[in-house]
């Protein structure tokens, strides 16, 4: 009675998301994905994306922390920042910290302004430069979360996110309104929620790929519920043989990535999850794995593991090189990103987490 009364609340929403799918934000069908393509195709090439300057300097813009110590927290003393992503539009990003919050910060209007370029450098343990716009709270701690694909601002319909969290089932949260859109359920064999570890949507927005211990489990996003499709990933003995911690599309091949913490990182075609590739050489659990914007190379880091290791998937007979980075000696996953242009990759660093969590926005000069 409780699942099927869920169902029908989150049946107009998901109708919502849906039709903003049709008109051409995401789907298969109707040549909407090839249209959004060339929608991101003609915004790229109007806009003019800021000269990266490494022989100057970044700015600390923006700095945040008072909010993460919230004494309404019961866990506030030890809270600490997991995670920040990007909105696929850039107007916002989003954070995971220890307290099983996830915030919403929006770039203020003027982030890129000529003006603000001769603010004040903010000062690290100082106010907080402005709170977020949106919190929405977990009942346990986060495991992983994504943006939609397509999400835009100016269409509120595609403004969603989606967490996997402990015990839980998969949610889609409303960026706007910090609403529970809808969820997505998996059941083990005792017919018992079992939670994702990973998840990510696939690059035209229309599936939503969760990783589990040895299997992938593909859900519809336009029907929420107990409905997917799993797939096994141990094939002949190949495969990766524990948690998928890390799920990545490739942008242009119809292939996705996934990475286990069994040291082995696999690749597989989406349509049919046939496996492709089984690449082996991270020293520790692979913990991220990231096609480049071309889809030709796969970049993979692991925990306690100083170097992620770039594979060309045209030949993935031996590793094209090694970045180093200083995460050696802790069990922190510490993740890195490519800049929107495909030609910087940055990383963190092994850092110390006995302090209060702060985030810096760093803007780089033009």
């Amino acid at each position: 009675m409780e699942e099927a009364a869920e169902e029908r609340a989150a049946a107009p929403v998901a109708a919502e998301f849906e039709d903003a799918a049709e008109n051409g934000t995401e789907g298969e069908e109707g040549g909407s994905a090839p249209a959004a393509e060339e929608d991101a195709a003609a915004a790229a090439a109007a806009y003019s994306w800021p000269e990266l300057r490494f022989d100057l300097p970044p700015r600390r813009r923006y700095h945040f922390a008072d909010q993460f110590r919230s004494p309404c927290s019961s866990s506030s003393a030890g809270n600490f920042l997991k995670g920040v992503k990007w909105s696929p539009d850039g107007s916002s990003f989003l954070t995971s910290s220890d307290d099983n919050s996830l915030r919403m910060f929006y770039l203020p209007e003027d982030a890129y302004s000529a003006a603000a370029e001769h603010t004040a450098e903010a000062a690290v343990g100082g106010q907080d430069s402005y709170g977020a716009s949106l919190q929405v709270n977990e009942g346990e701690p986060v495991y992983d979360f994504c943006w939609y694909p397509y999400m835009s601002v100016s269409d509120p319909a595609t403004c969603v996110f989606a967490s996997t969290s402990r015990d839980h089932p998969i949610h889609l949260w409303d960026a706007t309104t910090g609403e529970l859109r809808c969820t997505y359920r998996a059941y083990d064999a005792m017919d018992e929620i079992t939670a994702a570890l990973s998840i990510s949507f696939n690059s035209t927005g229309s599936k939503l790929f969760a990783g589990y211990n040895k299997a992938i489990r593909v859900f519809d996003v336009h029907r929420p519920g107990r409905d997917f499709e799993q797939y096994s990933l141990l094939k002949g003995g190949e495969g990766p043989t524990g948690i998928i911690s890390s799920i990545s599309f490739s942008p242009q091949n119809g292939m996705l990535a996934v990475g286990s913490y069994s040291q082995t990182t696999a690749v597989y075609a989406e349509g049919n999850m046939e496996p492709l590739y089984v690449l082996h050489g991270q020293l520790g659990g692979v913990t991220q794995v990231l096609f480049s914007k071309d889809g030709n190379y796969l970049y993979t880091g692991g925990r306690k593991d100083p170097y992620i290791l770039c594979w060309d998937i045209r030949n993935t007979v031996d590793i094209v090189y090694k970045l180093y980075r200083s995460c050696d000696t802790t069990n922190q996953r510490v993740q890195f990103d490519i800049e929107p242009c495909g030609k910087h990759l940055a990383t963190g660093g092994q850092v110390c987490f006995s302090c209060f969590p702060f985030i810096l926005v760093l803007i780089p000069n033009h």
